[in-house]
């Protein structure tokens, strides 16, 4: 039992905003996402007090810049959606431009994982250039996790939670639906 549960309303409202505070100063204080495992460890946290202490910060910062974000590497503080235009036109120089190709590629890694670079290659119907996949291996976005059981022996490619958390995802589910492309090349 935690000293919390022995505790008037009041003592748990103040105890829970405490811990909702400590919660906001290390993430802050943290170059990388925190995790479940982590903050109820270092705040010695039940389950049910670390997301009471969460739903807290949640609302203290409705009202500010900064929101809670889940990611698949954890909890991290980003500036609200709402700024990003300003963001964007103060430093240009932060927006990075992806290429068509490396979309192309690194959907088709997303959607149809595992797969090979000739899968790859099959789907978009052009050679894949060892320049794209360089670039996602560096950004850590995919990587190589076993091989194919077929003639060579190709590596099998698959996206990282570093890939997760570049497009603000938890989990690959959450990914938005596949387009009908046969739906949209017959309409056109």
């Amino acid at each position: 039992m935690t000293d919390n549960q022995h505790q008037s309303p009041t003592q748990t409202d103040d105890y829970l905003e405490t811990m909702s505070k400590h919660i906001e100063v290390l993430l802050h204080a943290s170059e990388t996402p925190l995790t479940d495992t982590v903050l109820k460890k270092q705040l010695s946290l039940t389950v049910e007090e670390l997301t009471q202490a969460l739903e807290r910060l949640q609302l203290r910062l409705a009202s500010g810049v900064l929101s809670l974000h889940k990611t698949a590497s954890g909890y991290r503080l980003q500036i609200s959606d709402d700024y990003s235009a300003l963001i964007q036109r103060v430093f240009p120089q932060r927006q990075e431009r992806l290429s068509q190709a490396l979309l192309e590629t690194l959907s088709v890694i997303a959607y149809k994982q595992p797969v090979t670079r000739s899968d790859i290659e099959h789907v978009r119907g052009v050679t894949l250039s060892s320049n794209i996949l360089r670039q996602l291996f560096d950004k850590g976005w995919i990587v190589e996790e076993g091989y194919k059981d077929t003639l060579g022996r190709p590596a099998l490619l698959h996206t990282t939670p570093q890939f997760l958390d570049a497009f603000g995802l938890t989990h690959l589910d959450e990914l938005p639906p596949m387009p009908d492309i046969e739906a949209i090349q017959a309409m056109s």
